[in-house]
């Protein structure tokens, strides 16, 4: 039995978090990837990244943009500290390191 449209949409995944190296990267069939795919199944937000991430900073990352969601902070904000508190450790104040995430989907 096929569920209406407004099952479908409050049935819909919040926050997917791809954390994985190049969720985001999109070919010829996916312009994001994983996390476009993701957000045409009708997921409402998404976290992927661009390119291969280092894990030691991913967990730190996850870890920072996980508390700021736990303290009520919107997804977009969240992620936003949590890049900046990569950027305040000097091992990983690199761009490598705090820039391949990203939202994609609704921010709030």
């Amino acid at each position: 039995m096929l569920k209406r449209q407004a099952q479908i949409h409050q049935d819909a995944i919040e926050l997917l978090v791809l954390s994985a190296c190049q969720t985001a990267k999109g070919n010829k069939m996916s312009a994001l990837g994983i996390a476009g795919v993701a957000a045409q199944a009708g997921a409402r937000s998404i976290i992927a990244t661009l390119w291969l991430v280092d894990s030691k900073s991913s967990v730190f990352f996850i870890n920072e943009f996980y508390k700021n969601l736990k303290h009520g902070i919107p997804k977009a904000e969240a992620l936003r500290l949590a890049q900046i508190s990569l950027m305040a450790i000097p091992e990983y104040n690199n761009p490598y390191h705090w820039a391949p995430y990203l939202l994609v989907g609704s921010w709030l």
